[in-house]
């Protein structure tokens, strides 16, 4: 039996503040490190070993991956780092509080650009600061494959390539592999491997730092998948994100 654990990034400090992130590369905060640190020592606990890691380019997710290793004693085992599992790129979005958002355009806009398939918030100008072209981490990445913005479907479009040529062949020669991302990157592979439509992408919700696994057969087969730890307590994690997007009431 082959297993690939897919965990989203601890609370990075735009989580707690409740802003849409995208790219922007934001910190942990202390309560991230701690969640990190829990399902480093949650997937000791199951015995997991990984021959390999993936994460992103952007901290949160790279510093909770080096807490799990370290958790596992596995900081020795190799990291691949890629551009292409970076969070979806919100575009002019960046930065905004979701919930002042939601009050301003309402709750289904906000849902709209946060989870439809094919729909992308207004892209980034090419003189904005912020614009992935500035940023030395991507000057090796064709201009013309930097997202200004992105829908989920384009998203996934970036991951897949990845997914399939670097991550999930590994999986012929190495029994666990770990990739450590963010929320919508990983919706992504999950549509992926659980064949969820377009439709019903939309009320996937994951929560950070549960370690979430898939197993394998002998043929590469997707035989099984669940979370790891209390039932109850993961689906009130799930809740919670899904109200990111919605005003105060």
């Amino acid at each position: 039996m082959k297993k690939i654990v897919l965990l989203r990034h601890g609370e990075s400090i735009w989580n707690r503040e409740n802003r849409f992130t995208g790219w922007t590369d934001v910190d942990l905060t202390e309560k991230g490190v701690a969640e990190a640190d829990r399902a480093g020592e949650l997937l000791k606990k199951e015995g997991f070993a990984f021959d390999k890691a993936y994460t992103s380019y952007l901290k949160r997710a790279v510093k909770t991956l080096d807490r799990v290793l370290d958790k596992l004693d596995q900081d020795w085992i190799p990291v691949e780092k890629s551009w292409r599992l970076n969070e979806k790129h919100y575009g002019m979005l960046q930065g905004l509080n979701k919930s002042e958002t939601a009050a301003k355009y309402g709750d289904q806009q906000v849902l709209v650009w946060r989870r439809s398939y094919d729909i992308a918030p207004d892209p980034l100008a090419e003189d904005d600061p912020r614009n992935p072209r500035f940023d030395p981490r991507y000057r090796l990445v064709p201009d013309g494959e930097l997202p200004r913005t992105e829908s989920l479907k384009e998203t996934i479009e970036r991951i897949m390539p990845y997914w399939q040529c670097a991550i999930f062949p590994n999986l012929k020669t190495a029994d666990q592999l770990l990739v450590v991302a963010h929320g919508n990157s990983l919706r992504g592979i999950i549509k992926h491997l659980k064949r969820i439509s377009d439709d019903d992408i939309v009320n996937l919700n994951l929560p950070t730092a549960v370690p979430y696994v898939f197993e394998f057969d002998d043929r590469l087969n997707l035989t099984k998948d669940y979370f790891l730890g209390d039932p109850e307590e993961i689906r009130k994690l799930m809740e919670a994100v899904a109200r990111q997007g919605k005003k105060q009431q």
